[in-house]
């Protein structure tokens, strides 16, 4: 027969040595009781117990010995580095620390667009990438964190680049190249906004910019504040290089954020959010004058003269909010824009841009709207029967140009009426399709309406020619 090896844990072993330990204690002292309360007791029995208190005290060295060994294992293991975590999600890939302290992880966003134009005055029927981004995140001790966003569609550029200092859930300190606080859906992730394209209002609200930025949440996480000084960009503007200020004087941009019910669950209003932002600059030189203004279909529908500088003071205020409630999803912004241009050695001129949006969006799958974008319950699976969720989306936005820059004459005018519009009303219906987390697919018609400045004529060919009407399809894959 075989012999069958008994496996001895160390650890039951020791606790049966001390259990063990004990009960002999116990015994000597009723055994020495014993020993002084009996007169009859023989000699022999007072050696018997010095023997069993020398085997206890043996078996207590032992003990002790164990003991320490066992607190040396404890020590080690607590000591050594726990392994390193990789993981994949989505396609999403993030490496994690044992402890979970220091973080990388990799993120991606393509958009394919096919984009079709129905007026002759508008651009061809396109195919088109319209972003194609690798986005590393990471963290270091829990309190340091990086973005590295480059970008490949189109102008091969670094988005944003910044690194986060967590002091508190309070008070966050971000330095480097990241979004100006300022417009709402400018805020918002490119891959999770209403439509494919933002409203027209954008062309209001500066973009990114690089500058230092201080930022928390307070009250229980009701009140969301951020304050920044940077370079300063014009309208709807973004620093694509990176490059130094064009000028000394920098950039004061501020938001306060209220979610006031956000931590009451079960209210009607847990999904409310309102605030209001702004941006104080002196700016100079062409490189503060806006680029031009664009439609829904990101055609330009109005520029500057070339001959036309920024030269003073630029404001921009924006009040706005958001209402999320089940499927249901309501963004809305306005914002003011005004900035004080020059035209050669004529006098400095204040013009004021205004401009508005109005987005709504309901599942109709059933899932949550949120502001960070919709979580299908389901994904895209025909033998399965499972198609994603679906969502349908309804915008108005407008922008109004200042009509003082048409005046003046063709020596003193700071925009062409004749190629440039000094109102767009714009018009969106879309439908999303969630196909999984990851994928989305948008179809979304636009329609813009030109007013042009009073007796203006336009250009032959020109886009103010005849209203805009585009239909955008993207596919997309966001992870």
């Amino acid at each position: 027969m075989q012999a069958k090896h008994l496996h001895i844990n160390p650890t039951v072993t020791l606790n049966l040595m001390k259990s063990f330990t004990t009960i002999l204690r116990s015994g000597i002292a009723a055994s020495a009781i014993v020993a002084t309360a009996s007169s009859v007791q023989a000699q022999s029995g007072s050696d018997d117990v010095q023997q069993l208190r020398e085997q206890i005290r043996l078996l207590d060295q032992k003990l002790r010995v164990l003991e320490r060994k066992q607190e040396i294992k404890d020590e080690t293991a607590a000591a050594a580095p726990k392994p390193v975590a990789v993981a994949a999600s989505d396609g999403r890939v993030e490496i994690t620390s044992g402890d979970g302290a220091t973080s990388l992880r990799l993120r991606g966003l393509v958009q394919a667009d096919y984009r079709w134009f129905d007026s002759a005055n508008e651009p061809a029927d396109t195919f088109l990438l319209r972003r194609a981004r690798l986005v590393f995140e990471g963290k270091f001790n829990n309190i340091f964190s990086y973005v590295v966003q480059p970008e490949f569609a189109g102008t091969i550029q670094i988005l944003d680049a910044n690194v986060n200092v967590a002091v508190s859930p309070a008070f966050n300190v971000r330095i480097g190249k990241f979004k100006t606080p300022v417009g709402l859906e400018q805020l918002q992730s490119d891959p999770v906004a209403f439509f494919n394209e933002r409203s027209v209002a954008t062309n209001l609200t500066p973009n990114r910019d690089v500058g230092i930025q201080l930022q928390g949440d307070v009250l229980n996480k009701t009140l969301n504040y951020t304050v920044a000084l940077l370079n300063g960009v014009p309208d709807g503007g973004n620093n694509v290089t990176g490059s130094a200020d064009f000028d000394s004087d920098k950039t004061v941009a501020a938001r306060l954020f209220a979610t006031p019910f956000v931590n009451q669950k079960d209210s009607l209003f847990t999904g409310l959010g309102v605030g209001l932002a702004v941006s104080l600059g002196d700016y100079a030189t062409a490189s503060g004058r806006t680029g031009g203004y664009r439609t829904d279909g990101q055609q330009t529908f109005f520029s500057y003269d070339a001959s036309v500088v920024a030269n003073g003071q630029g404001v921009t205020w924006s009040p706005q909010g958001y209402y999320y409630r089940g499927p249901l999803g309501i963004l809305a912004e306005y914002v003011a824009s005004s900035i004080e241009l020059q035209r050669g050695a004529l006098p400095v001129r204040e013009v004021e841009n205004f401009g508005y949006n109005l987005s709504v969006g309901y599942v109709l799958t059933g899932e949550d709207s949120t502001y960070r974008g919709v979580t299908p319950k389901t994904v895209f699976n025909p033998s399965a029967g499972t198609w994603g969720a679906f969502e349908v989306v309804a915008r108005v936005s407008g922008l109004d140009v200042d009509d003082s820059v048409f005046s003046g004459g063709a020596a003193g005018r700071f925009a062409a009426p004749n190629v440039s519009a000094s109102k767009l009303t714009a018009y969106g219906l879309g439908l999303n399709w969630y196909l999984s987390r990851s994928v989305r697919a948008g179809f979304n018609l636009y329609q813009n309406k030109f007013d042009l400045a009073p007796d203006a004529v336009p250009a032959a060919n020109a886009l103010i020619a005849d209203d805009e009407t585009a239909f955008i399809t993207r596919l997309q894959i966001s992870f």
